[in-house]
């Protein structure tokens, strides 16, 4: 398939329970720590009992420090660690370490950010499934677009350095781990990787509303990039042109889109398909 050079996105292209903690019946003694919603030695916080758990278990992480009430640490029996390290504390001395509204679930531990990777490094070639971000901006849906790519073995996730948030304790949250699991790479100049990518082997897609063919049309088992445009302003132009193929998921005429994240976990199952039957 050739590329479309007439690619014209549209704003608001279609494609496109909070949990408390129990209450623990132990009290930390001594005074409350003062709110640190960034330490001040570079390191971040991050909390939610399935994010934790994922950090503990990546073996790339320095873990500083580890809180837990005693009700969480109790459910946490069966979990592979070490619990001597964890220093016990209450539901209200762990809100006052986080940013206001956190729901930690009643655990949190102080890690130093990740440590950059670069596109050579989380691409050394093309196979299975990679995904790009353009300029996708809300921490929640990268987060739950993190949590997506983890199911579905993507070997990287690809954003522009510029445009796209920090990795903080609430996205880490909403990716359920995926973040120690899914590199995050960050580049100068999406549609310079894109052109990179395809030199490099890959096929990349972007996913548009006002594409003409759909996305299970043009996915044929070969090494894909899955290029999702922006909340609301869809893919920007010139990534549209750059990918070597365009395609939309196909929905109801009366809905008008569908959310980034959404979007982007039906791309990557179908991703995932079609080179499961190609194997």
């Amino acid at each position: 398939m050739t590329k479309n050079s007439r690619f014209r996105p549209k704003e608001g292209g279609r494609d496109g329970g909070r949990d408390h903690p129990a209450a623990a019946p132990w009290k930390a003694k001594g005074p409350r720590p003062p709110r640190e919603d960034k330490p001040s030695d570079g390191s971040q916080w991050i909390y939610g009992t399935h994010a934790v758990l994922a950090v503990l278990a990546n073996p790339k992480r320095k873990v500083l420090e580890l809180r837990a009430t005693r009700n969480t640490l109790e459910g946490l029996e069966d979990a592979q660690i070490d619990k001597s390290k964890i220093a016990l504390t209450d539901g209200e001395s762990l809100s006052a370490l986080l940013p206001p509204g956190a729901v930690h679930q009643g655990i949190a531990v102080r890690v130093y950010p990740l440590e950059s990777i670069g596109l050579d490094q989380a691409l050394p070639n093309a196979e299975g499934i990679a995904l790009i971000l353009d300029q996708v901006t809300d921490p929640q849906n990268i987060g739950a677009i993190f949590r997506s790519a983890a199911a579905f073995g993507v070997r990287a996730i690809i954003q522009q350095d510029r445009k796209a948030p920090p990795i903080t304790g609430s996205l880490a949250k909403a990716a359920v781990g995926g973040i120690e699991m899914v590199p995050d790479v960050r580049v100068v100049n999406i549609a310079q990787t894109i052109v990179q990518l395809a030199e490099d082997g890959w096929i990349t897609v972007g996913l548009s509303g006002e594409a003409e063919h759909d996305l299970s049309d043009v996915l044929d088992g070969s090494p894909v990039v899955l290029v999702m445009g922006a909340e609301g302003k869809g893919l920007r132009h010139l990534v549209g042109e750059r990918c070597d193929r365009l395609a939309r998921i196909p929905i109801d005429p009366q809905m008008e889109s569908l959310n980034v994240s959404a979007a982007s976990a039906i791309s990557l199952y179908a991703a995932h398909m079609a080179q499961t039957k190609n194997r």
